[in-house]
Formats: structure tokens, C-alpha cells, sequence
């Protein structure tokens, strides 16, 4: 993986991780934490999209695919806070 790619791939999982939050939360968790969890939630998106046969192409598509994977993230993390 090149600079370019690694950098690409960090600003996807900042943008997913931050909008995974204002849909969740209402805000943000911070530049780091957009980050881990737009990564984490771009690998539960890529499986989830995986298993229903769906295929997303492009930088808005991995963009949006990072995004649902953050928000199941988000939710099963909020699920396990209240139990």
C-alpha cells in the first residue's frame, strides 16, 4: 500500500466514522475515533454488503458502505453500554 492509498484510505474512514456519529449521536467522537471506527465499520460494512450480494463501487460507494458498517458498529456498541 502507497502514501497515497494509506492517506485515501484514512480520510474515508474519518468521513464514515464521523457521519456514523451524527447519525448515531448527534455528534462526532473526535478526529482518532472517527478514524477506528470508520475503519472498524468499513470491514462490517464490506461483510454486510458481502453477505446480501451488494457491491459498492467508487469513492461514494465505499464511503457509504464504511458508513453502514459504522453505524451497525455504533449500535451494537451502544446494545453492550446497556446491558
Amino acid at each position: 500500500m502507497d502514501v497515497q492509498s494509506l492517506i485515501i484510505f484514512l480520510v474515508i474512514g474519518a468521513v464514515a466514522g464521523w457521519l456514523a456519529g451524527l447519525i448515531m449521536k448527534g455528534r462526532g467522537l473526535g478526529l482518532l475515533g472517527n478514524i477506528i471506527v470508520g475503519i472498524i465499520g468499513a470491514v462490517v460494512g464490506g461483510f454486510l454488503f458481502g453477505v446480501l450480494g451488494l457491491v459498492a463501487n467508487g469513492l461514494i460507494g465505499l464511503i457509504v458502505t464504511a458508513t453502514v458498517g459504522a453505524v451497525v458498529l455504533l449500535f451494537v456498541i451502544g446494545l453492550i453500554k446497556k446491558a
